[in-house]
């Protein structure tokens, strides 16, 4: 069986809802994504922050967890992390630290402000790769961007940088040699502006620290 890790890229957050604290928000949607990584089978998981990050990483991961450091937030960053060969001494807390784990045969690396992602959607994203070197999970909604990409290791020379804010699949598609070499998968919302918070249901489980920090900031 293919060796897997679906890795959290904590980067930087662009909206912050109205009367909410950013760091709050932002370590909300990280421990709710981080939490969901740890009920996936079959795969190991991993966060990725820059150095001057390490504290969300700290604040949110479960112990064990592997935890990237990369120069830059940026999916390009996460897989050559993934690619060196071999991984990082453990902290403290018994979380693994950068730069990387090698080993890897299949990579996800997906956005952190998606909290209540469904884990079936991650399942589709890395399905393709038994056939196709590269998959894509689209953002549902208005707006740019990707919710995550997955890719066989190394990853193809082909592949251009990726920034998940602003990337479309028509774009990977174009760079690849054919345009079936990249899957576009199942997509999901991201919470990046008003209309996108308004979606989330309260009657699905999960996302409890979003739910918690929202409910003390009613909107």
């Amino acid at each position: 069986m293919a060796r897997r890790v679906v890795v959290a890229l904590l980067g930087p957050v662009a909206w912050t809802p109205p009367g909410v604290d950013p760091t709050r928000w932002r370590s909300a949607l990280a421990e709710d994504v981080v939490d969901l990584l740890a009920t996936l089978q079959e795969t190991e998981t991993a966060v990725a922050v820059t150095p001057a990050d390490r504290w969300l990483a700290d604040a949110v991961v479960w112990p064990g967890t592997t935890v990237l450091e990369v120069p830059e937030p940026t999916v390009d960053a996460v897989f050559a992390a993934l690619t060196l060969p071999t991984p990082g001494p453990v902290g403290q807390d018994g979380s693994v630290v950068g730069p990387g784990s090698g080993g890897y045969d299949q990579a996800a690396v997906l956005v952190a402000d998606a909290p209540d992602l469904p884990g079936m959607i991650i399942g589709k994203l890395l399905r393709p790769l038994t056939s196709r070197p590269v998959a894509l999970a689209p953002v549902e909604g208005a707006g740019a961007g990707l919710l995550g990409v997955a890719a066989r290791l190394p990853v193809p020379e082909w592949l251009p940088a990726l920034d998940l804010d602003t990337a479309a699949a028509a774009d990977v598609r174009r760079a690849a040699p054919e345009p079936g070499d990249v899957a576009v998968t199942a997509g999901w919302r991201r919470l990046r502006g008003p209309a996108d918070l308004s979606t989330l249901d309260p009657a699905v489980e999960g996302w409890e620290a979003t739910r918690a920090l929202l409910s003390a900031h009613p909107h």
